[in-house]
Protein backbone atom coordinates (compact mmCIF):
# COMPACT_ATOMS: atom_id res chain seq x y z
CA UNK A 1 0.00 0.00 0.00
CA UNK A 2 1.16 3.46 -0.80
CA UNK A 3 1.72 6.17 1.77
CA UNK A 4 0.09 8.74 -0.50
CA UNK A 5 -3.35 8.79 -1.99
CA UNK A 6 -3.90 6.72 -5.08
CA UNK A 7 -3.76 8.73 -8.28
CA UNK A 8 -7.05 9.15 -10.10
CA UNK A 9 -7.56 6.04 -12.21
CA UNK A 10 -8.12 5.93 -15.93
CA UNK A 11 -11.87 5.72 -15.31
CA UNK A 12 -12.26 9.02 -13.48
CA UNK A 13 -13.41 11.90 -15.64
CA UNK A 14 -13.47 14.61 -12.98
CA UNK A 15 -11.27 15.65 -10.12
CA UNK A 16 -12.12 13.78 -6.94
CA UNK A 17 -13.42 15.61 -3.89
CA UNK A 18 -11.45 13.34 -1.57
CA UNK A 19 -8.22 11.37 -2.06
CA UNK A 20 -8.38 7.60 -2.52
CA UNK A 21 -6.30 5.10 -0.59
CA UNK A 22 -5.42 1.51 -1.37
CA UNK A 23 -7.71 -0.96 0.40
CA UNK A 24 -7.95 -4.66 -0.48
CA UNK A 25 -10.95 -6.25 1.26
CA UNK A 26 -13.89 -8.42 0.23
CA UNK A 27 -16.74 -6.34 -1.19
CA UNK A 28 -20.32 -7.54 -1.64
CA UNK A 29 -22.98 -5.63 -3.59
CA UNK A 30 -26.68 -6.46 -3.70
CA UNK A 31 -29.12 -4.93 -6.16
CA UNK A 32 -32.85 -5.46 -6.63
CA UNK A 33 -33.60 -6.10 -10.31
CA UNK A 34 -36.70 -7.35 -12.06
CA UNK A 35 -38.32 -8.63 -8.88
CA UNK A 36 -35.29 -10.40 -7.45
CA UNK A 37 -32.25 -9.60 -5.35
CA UNK A 38 -28.93 -10.14 -7.14
CA UNK A 39 -25.68 -10.39 -5.22
CA UNK A 40 -22.16 -10.02 -6.63
CA UNK A 41 -18.89 -9.99 -4.74
CA UNK A 42 -15.28 -9.17 -5.35
CA UNK A 43 -12.35 -7.18 -3.95
CA UNK A 44 -12.02 -3.49 -3.29
CA UNK A 45 -8.99 -1.64 -4.59
CA UNK A 46 -9.47 1.89 -3.24
CA UNK A 47 -11.38 3.78 -0.56
CA UNK A 48 -12.16 7.45 -0.15
CA UNK A 49 -14.40 9.37 2.23
CA UNK A 50 -17.13 9.47 -0.39
CA UNK A 51 -16.81 6.09 -2.12
CA UNK A 52 -15.09 2.82 -2.85
CA UNK A 53 -13.87 1.08 -5.99
CA UNK A 54 -13.45 -2.58 -6.73
CA UNK A 55 -13.62 -5.48 -9.12
CA UNK A 56 -16.72 -7.67 -8.89
CA UNK A 57 -17.85 -11.06 -10.19
CA UNK A 58 -20.70 -9.52 -12.20
CA UNK A 59 -21.68 -6.30 -13.92
CA UNK A 60 -23.76 -3.56 -12.36
CA UNK A 61 -25.24 -0.69 -14.34
CA UNK A 62 -24.12 2.90 -13.88
CA UNK A 63 -26.78 4.65 -11.81
CA UNK A 64 -27.99 1.51 -10.00
CA UNK A 65 -28.38 1.85 -6.25
CA UNK A 66 -26.87 -1.06 -4.36
CA UNK A 67 -26.37 -2.27 -0.81
CA UNK A 68 -22.65 -2.64 -0.09
CA UNK A 69 -20.93 -4.64 2.62
CA UNK A 70 -17.19 -4.50 3.27
CA UNK A 71 -14.70 -4.56 6.12
CA UNK A 72 -12.84 -1.53 7.40
CA UNK A 73 -9.64 -1.85 9.44
CA UNK A 74 -11.11 0.39 12.17
CA UNK A 75 -14.31 -1.65 12.69
CA UNK A 76 -15.04 -5.09 14.11
CA UNK A 77 -18.34 -5.43 12.23
CA UNK A 78 -18.59 -5.04 8.44
CA UNK A 79 -19.66 -1.67 7.05
CA UNK A 80 -23.12 -1.88 5.47
CA UNK A 81 -24.43 1.06 3.46
CA UNK A 82 -26.14 2.14 0.26
CA UNK A 83 -24.22 3.40 -2.74
CA UNK A 84 -24.78 4.35 -6.36
CA UNK A 85 -22.68 2.91 -9.19
CA UNK A 86 -20.80 5.91 -10.66
CA UNK A 87 -18.70 4.09 -13.26
CA UNK A 88 -18.18 0.64 -14.69
CA UNK A 89 -15.42 -0.59 -16.96
CA UNK A 90 -15.80 -4.32 -17.45
CA UNK A 91 -16.00 -5.79 -13.97
CA UNK A 92 -14.34 -2.79 -12.32
CA UNK A 93 -16.86 -0.53 -10.56
CA UNK A 94 -16.81 2.75 -8.67
CA UNK A 95 -19.39 3.50 -5.99
CA UNK A 96 -20.43 6.74 -4.30
CA UNK A 97 -21.80 6.31 -0.79
CA UNK A 98 -25.37 7.44 -0.10
CA UNK A 99 -27.07 8.41 3.19
CA UNK A 100 -24.01 7.80 5.39
CA UNK A 101 -24.75 8.38 9.07
CA UNK A 102 -22.37 10.20 11.42
CA UNK A 103 -20.85 7.00 12.89
CA UNK A 104 -20.25 5.49 9.44
CA UNK A 105 -18.73 8.76 8.18
CA UNK A 106 -16.41 8.87 11.19
CA UNK A 107 -15.34 5.24 10.66
CA UNK A 108 -14.64 5.85 6.96
CA UNK A 109 -12.65 9.00 7.76
CA UNK A 110 -10.61 7.19 10.43
CA UNK A 111 -9.92 4.32 8.01
CA UNK A 112 -8.73 6.79 5.34
CA UNK A 113 -6.46 8.52 7.87
CA UNK A 114 -5.02 5.15 8.93
CA UNK A 115 -4.53 4.01 5.31
CA UNK A 116 -2.76 7.28 4.46
CA UNK A 117 -0.04 6.40 6.99
CA UNK A 118 0.67 2.87 5.71
CA UNK A 119 3.83 2.53 3.67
Amino acid sequence: MSKSAAAPGPYSRTKRRFPRFTLDVRLTAQVFREGESISVWGRSNELGQDGIGGTLTGELAVGEVVSLEFALPVRVQPMKLRAVVRYRHGLRHGFEFLAVNAKQRDDIQRACEMLSCIV
